[in-house]
């Protein structure tokens, strides 16, 4: 007890925390406030209104499930997750096996490589939306050689969207997976390469093992990327090319499913209800896939 009570540091420190948990409170309500408003109320009132029909939310009138059972039986809202689903396994593997391996060389003492960073990173700081208009006019430029355009065809339209959305991601990944790499410890490298380990063996036994964390952080922003994905989808596409099935019913082909909600609520004005109600099965969906991903990529981290 003497030599806490004469530890200076020791002193210091208890008279610094004291007011801080005394009016830790104090500081921390503006923020809280913030957020209650910002984030939780209209979080709570999305949920409310998706049990509702309404024009706006002040003449809301409870209806029950029937928002629910129109948006599971909406065949555009199936075609939209089925497009989302494959668009993000293409995305998430596409974008991270490049950021990775762009990231892996960069970190390997090569000339130039600060700049090289920097190159690669700039496309995240453009809007989706402009980066959509931009690619949609070099693919029409490049298909009008072969007499089309990139929303007269599913597949271009797909294939479009992947382009441009690894384009524009593997920048910001590639900076994550930098500094995984460069946290992994030299003195184990060194002992891989002296018991006999040759590149790939070092690389695939020790390397991505040890960045492990980073594939975490990575899979998850890609993974919650690709379905949240809104902006790139209208600008490049729009959800088009539109095919009309046998009920007479019409659905864009290449339309994702925030996509797909913004065109429930906008181009059919009485099904608001409708549209929020997918869009709390969107939130259950991405909360869903994310934890499961965050759990099943931790547990490899904790076996290594």
């Amino acid at each position: 007890m003497s030599k806490k009570s004469n530890d200076g540091s020791a002193v210091n420190s208890w008279l610094i925390r004291r007011p801080i948990k005394k009016w830790f409170p104090l500081f921390i309500l503006p923020t809280f406030l913030c957020f209650i408003i910002g984030f939780i109320w209209p979080f709570l009132q999305g949920i409310y209104l998706s049990f509702c029909n309404f024009m706006t939310p002040t003449d809301a009138k409870w209806v029950g499930f029937s928002n629910y059972v129109k948006a599971f039986q909406d065949p555009s809202f199936g075609r939209a997750f089925w497009n989302t689903a494959g668009f993000a396994v293409v995305s998430i593997i596409l974008i991270n096996v490049i950021a990775f391996a762009i990231a892996y060389a960069l970190t390997q003492k090569m000339r130039g490589s600060n700049l090289f960073r920097t190159v690669f990173f700039m496309p995240n700081l453009i809007g989706g939306v402009v980066l959509g208009y931009i690619w949609s006019m070099i693919f029409d430029a490049i298909l009008k050689n072969y007499s089309t355009y990139l929303t007269a065809n599913p597949t271009y339209g797909f294939w479009g969207l992947v382009i441009l959305v690894a384009w524009q991601q593997i920048g910001y990944i590639m900076i994550i997976y930098i500094a995984g790499l460069q946290a992994v410890s030299e003195d184990m490298l060194e002992a891989a390469r002296i018991d006999g380990a040759n590149s790939w063996q070092t690389l695939f036994r020790v390397t991505i093992p040890n960045v492990m964390p980073s594939v975490t952080i990575c899979t998850f922003l890609t993974l919650t990327n690709s379905f949240k994905m809104f902006d790139q989808n209208m600008a490049l596409t729009e959800g088009f090319p539109i095919i009309t099935m046998a009920d007479g019913s019409q659905i864009k082909t290449t339309e994702l499913l925030a996509l797909n909600i913004y065109s429930t609520y906008n181009i059919n004005k009485n099904w608001h209800g409708v549209a929020q109600a997918k869009a709390v099965i969107f939130f259950i969906l991405v909360a869903t896939l994310a934890i499961a991903q965050l759990s099943a990529t931790r547990k490899k981290e904790v076996q290594q």
